[in-house]
């Protein structure tokens, strides 16, 4: 196989921080839930699942098929990245900003990195 390029690295990265985020919520809903008397249980349980599978499934994505340089890896990363979007604007629409900007701008580099010519190149050859 080639060598990694730096956009693989980069975008690698992005989607294992987005991962490690969403992990971190999850185990902070989790936590919550149970030092606290939540709202709504279900809803509060189903949060925290969510945010656990999520986060587990990008540390998959990013370490066993991005950085190991698997094709499949590349579809998951640009959906997430995509999905960030709509989520960071309505971040910035709801005076949170200081949320949604560095979203906007985390997803827009994952974009790049995971669309950039080298990435494509050493995902998918030449052919």
């Amino acid at each position: 196989m080639s060598s990694r390029p730096a956009t693989l690295v980069i975008a690698a990265a992005i989607v294992a921080l987005e991962g490690l985020v969403a992990l971190g919520l999850g185990i902070y809903v989790a936590v919550e839930t149970l030092v606290s008397t939540p709202g709504n249980l279900t809803t509060a349980l189903a949060e925290s699942a969510f945010g656990l599978l999520i986060g587990a499934g990008l540390l998959w994505v990013a370490w066993g098929g991005l950085f190991k340089m698997e094709r499949w890896g590349r579809s998951p990363g640009v959906l997430t990245q995509i999905f960030m979007l709509p989520i960071a604007i309505t971040l910035i629409q709801s005076d949170q900003a200081q949320l949604g900007i560095p979203l906007i701008v985390v997803a827009l580099a994952g974009l790049a990195a995971l669309l950039a010519p080298p990435t494509t190149h050493a995902l998918y050859g030449d052919g």
